[in-house]
């Protein structure tokens, strides 16, 4: 197999970045990395991104003559690749339930998405959220728990050992943290599961190292 290589965004601000580049650390997968900074004046950076993708957007996998966009595709490819990395659970119920939480992550929550963008940088404080993002908090709460209650014997994370929904809701850990958003202790415990990660850690620091600031994602 050819030389993974990932192209991504900010690590400050890229949630859908995150999720991939965690997939493949978290379970020391091999792959060269390339920072595209996004949301800039100069277009050498748009051409960059298109020189991976015409879909104009990271995060973007290479593998050889294969190329694959969007985090959740790009997640599905490795796990394809590195079956013994267990990304999904061997059990075909399991497995069902995974991808059904991933998908609901991949295209739901965009009331919590606009109002906590995730933003390393920022000072943890509190917001006021609409009911739609307490609506959006309590059902990531109720996936988390159900998770939990039904595989926790197997492992810390969501379906035992670290797999493609952790690394799906890897973002929402920060900013359920970032925001000081009032949640349960069970939802703490796994928050806190997931911020010893070391791939985790290492996206942070390395998030927290950048000085590019993009000014619309500092109002909040």
């Amino acid at each position: 197999m050819a030389a993974l290589k990932l192209a991504i965004g900010n690590k400050n601000y890229s949630s859908w970045s995150m999720r991939p580049w965690l997939a493949l650390r978290a379970n020391d997968i091999p792959f060269a990395e390339t920072l595209i900074p996004l949301y800039t004046d100069n277009p050498a950076d748009k051409e960059q991104i298109l020189s991976f993708s015409r879909a104009g957007k990271v995060p973007v996998l290479v593998d050889g003559e294969t190329v694959v966009w969007d985090s959740l595709a790009i997640i599905e490819y490795i796990a394809e690749c590195y079956p013994e990395k267990k990304l999904w659970p061997d059990e075909a119920a399991a497995r069902a339930h995974a991808r059904s939480v991933c998908a609901e992550m991949h295209s739901g929550f965009v009331p919590l998405r606009s109002e906590c963008g995730m933003n390393l940088h920022r000072p943890i404080r509190p917001v006021t959220l609409s009911p739609d993002a307490k609506a959006n908090v309590a059902r990531i709460e109720e996936i988390w728990r159900e998770c939990r209650a039904r595989y926790g014997a197997k492992g810390p994370f969501l379906f035992g050992g670290f797999g493609a929904a952790d690394a799906m809701y890897a973002p929402v850990v920060h900013r359920l943290r970032t925001y000081a958003i009032d949640v349960a202790p069970d939802t703490k415990a796994y928050m806190e599961t997931m911020m010893a990660l070391p791939a985790f850690q290492q996206w942070t620091r390395e998030g927290l190292a950048e000085t590019l600031v993009i000014d619309r994602f500092e109002d909040a």
